[in-house]
């Protein structure tokens, strides 16, 4: 969803936007101040900004003798899918790339944003209570907002008895009305006045407003809002007559996610195979058949000599083609170890992360799969060497060689990320040790542009995996999408639950991404801080000395750019630290 739409703002304001926080293809749509019903869309072109008209008949939206559109967000659409081409007036070709985001209305959990009237019914429809509301924005009439509800009164129309009224809620001189006869300074004021007394449709029905559909999706410039929002929802703040605290804040999003686990319904044929049963760490937890990854040494006359427990997950957020796949399995048993590294030879994998001890509360969660230091180990077809060990605060790291016994093909080299810092049964109490890590393990898998997907396996191979495949899969959408972006960290996980069950298994691994997201976000917008300090110091430099000192600016404005990149200044000082101390080496 997007919210590029900005109700109330000039074209200077969209050009001071635009230059401040976008980039080359940054773009907002506007009303316009020249002609009444009209719009602007002003878009980021280079260093410059353009303003294209749009024209609103009343019976459609168009550019002026282009394409015709019933709605703004239709328009503006069909030209971010890059169906028609955009052309400033000296025929530059103008792409719309990212939407800038406007601030929402209200932080109120119960406003959804850019939502349709079939998705806001859907919604509504899934919780099948009546009472239930939400708001969203309008998509026939920019800067207006809709009261979506499902309703007592039965329809002949709905297959459920019901149906889903939806109520215009007009914006006038920043005052919120439906139907024009009270005013309200806010959104927030509005929906508590109609929970109190109701609304009277035109018909005559009353509608009631019982219950809010909270929404999920949070803006990246909000998170840190959302966290503590939540937070003091679960410590009993700000809780309606009747709610549970054990319902509130995060828990209520993951008990949610759970509900929904639970009608979703694959096969999980394979793993059930009483030849495959033994190959699996706990007889429960067992791959999707759809998703799992079949072993191209499997004999077709020997049933279940292609398992193995692990599913390709994917990024489906992004684009084809722009999809991270992550290998999501099991910690290996004794009789896997094989399997295990046949499945990293046949899927070029050079990045292997271990979120778990080998023991753990005297518990086994896996296997050593690799050779003691300076020492190999036949492994099925193939022979693995332990070329060095490195320590770090929270974890080692193993530089390992894979090669095939007979000769046929050159050896290759196996980086093993293992994570020490996981307590068994809960979370790390900072998020900051695994962003440095997930930082590292992906500085990796960038030195090797045709490797196949990182494998990433705990004990079970849902609960800490799932935890961090979702954590990188939205960093990778922030990174991807710049800043001003919308994520949705429980959409996320039922997406990766899609393709291995039970990804994120506790509400203690689920707000834990929630704070890691969080302080990404926050070493982020640092980062850009100190990267526009750089420029404006860089070019100080210029004026000052424009020969001498360009050279010396550069080195010192990279510098500043490589050590933004590390993260936070913890982790800065934790390797400045570690390189004091000798506690990163190799043995």
């Amino acid at each position: 969803m997007v919210r590029w739409f900005h109700r109330d703002i000039s074209g200077l304001d969209a050009e001071s936007l635009l230059k401040s926080r976008g980039i080359d293809g940054s773009f907002l749509a506007r009303p316009s101040k020249k002609v009444q019903g009209d719009f602007s869309l002003s878009v980021r072109v280079g260093e410059a900004v353009t303003h294209i008209r749009i024209q609103n008949t009343g019976d459609f939206y168009d550019l002026y003798g282009g394409e015709k559109f019933a709605t703004l967000t239709e328009l503006v659409e069909y030209y971010t899918a890059e169906n028609g081409i955009l052309q400033d007036k000296d025929g530059t070709t103008i792409d719309l790339k990212y939407p800038l985001n406007s601030s929402d209305p209200t932080t109120e959990r119960w406003y959804h944003g850019h939502l349709s009237g079939p998705n806001a019914e859907k919604l509504l429809w899934e919780r099948d209570e009546p009472g239930t509301f939400l708001v969203r924005q309008s998509l026939s009439k920019p800067g207006d907002f809709v009261l979506s509800v499902l309703t007592e009164e039965k329809s002949k129309a709905s297959s459920g008895g019901r149906r889903v009224s939806h109520i215009k809620v007009m914006c006038q001189n920043d005052r919120y009305t439906v139907g024009g006869k009270e005013m309200f300074d806010s959104l927030t004021d509005l929906v508590e006045h109609f929970k109190r007394k109701g609304i009277e449709e035109m018909s005559g029905t009353w509608v009631f407003l019982k219950q809010p559909y909270f929404t999920t999706r949070v803006n990246v410039a909000d998170i840190d809002s959302r966290v503590k929002l939540l937070d003091k929802t679960a410590d009993g703040e700000n809780q309606g007559e009747g709610e549970k605290k054990s319902k509130a804040g995060f828990w209520e999003e993951f008990d949610a996610l759970q509900k929904q686990e639970s009608k979703f319904k694959k096969d999980r044929n394979e793993g059930m195979r009483p030849e495959n049963k033994s190959k699996n760490r706990y007889k429960n937890i067992l791959p999707f058949d759809d998703t799992r990854v079949c072993l191209d040494t499997g004999d077709p006359n020997i049933p279940g000599s292609d398992y193995i427990n692990a599913n390709y997950v994917k990024n489906k957020s992004r684009e084809p083609g722009f999809q991270k796949v992550y290998i999501a399995t099991q910690g290996c048993l004794t009789t896997t170890v094989n399997d295990f590294w046949q499945m990293v030879w046949q899927e070029k994998t050079r990045v292997i992360v271990m979120t778990t001890r080998e023991v753990e509360k005297g518990r086994n969660k896996c296997v050593p799969y690799w050779p003691d230091l300076q020492s190999h180990k036949v492994v099925g077809s193939y022979v693995v060497n332990n070329v060095s060990e490195q320590d770090a605060t929270d974890y080692k790291v193993r530089e390992l060689e894979i090669s095939p016994l007979d000769e046929t093909e050159s050896g290759r080299t196996v980086w093993h990320y293992q994570y020490l810092s996981w307590p068994d049964h809960g979370v790390p109490g900072e998020p900051g040790g695994v962003l440095s890590f997930l930082t590292q393990v992906n500085n990796k898998q960038s030195l090797f542009p045709n490797a196949g997907p990182m494998i990433i396996h705990c004990s079970a191979g849902i609960g800490r995996t799932g935890t961090i495949v979702v954590i990188d899969m939205i960093i990778e959408t922030i990174d991807a999408q710049v800043m001003d972006c919308e994520i949705d960290i429980q959409k996320t996980i039922q997406m990766v639950r899609e393709q291995r069950s039970g990804m994120v298994q506790t509400e203690a691994q689920y707000k834990f991404i929630y704070l890691a997201v969080s302080q990404y976000i926050e070493t982020r917008k640092a980062s850009v801080m100190a990267s526009k300090g750089a420029e404006a110091e860089y070019g100080n430099l210029q004026l000052k000395h424009p020969t001498t000192t360009r050279k010396a600016s550069r080195n010192k404005e990279q510098e500043v750019y490589e050590n933004l990149s590390k993260g936070k200044k913890d982790v800065k000082k934790q390797k400045s630290e570690e390189k004091k101390s000798g506690s990163v080496r190799k043995r």
